[in-house]
């Protein structure tokens, strides 16, 4: 699936919700780990606006670039973003999307 970078260097960012560990599996329990570090992932939700619109974003971030005291009205900066396509088809139904991942997402000014 293809990827793409995205632009945020006019766009205002907060943290909307604090990161959470991403889930393989709600099951067991199993964290989703960074493929080429082997890092944990975790979710943020980010608001992100631009333009006179704003947006609310779920991102994935390495536990690597996230630091322990992201809260919820935190001004952030996002290094990396880009947003990619997938699709998958379970139990005979297809779904499809986009899904958000970036480097790191530190304060403003830190």
């Amino acid at each position: 699936m293809s990827s793409f970078k995205i632009d945020l260097s006019t766009a205002v960012v907060f943290v909307a919700t604090a990161p959470t560990p991403k889930l393989v599996s709600k099951q067991t329990g199993e964290r989703a780990m960074d493929r080429e570090t082997g890092a944990g992932l975790s979710t943020v939700g980010l608001l992100i606006s631009d333009e006179g619109e704003g947006n609310l974003y779920q991102v994935t971030v390495p536990e690597t670039g996230l630091p322990d005291n992201l809260m919820p009205g935190t001004p952030v900066s996002v290094i990396g973003l880009k947003a990619r396509d997938w699709e998958n088809t379970f139990n005979g139904q297809t779904r499809h999307g986009i899904s958000f991942r970036a480097v790191a997402v530190t304060p403003m000014g830190a």
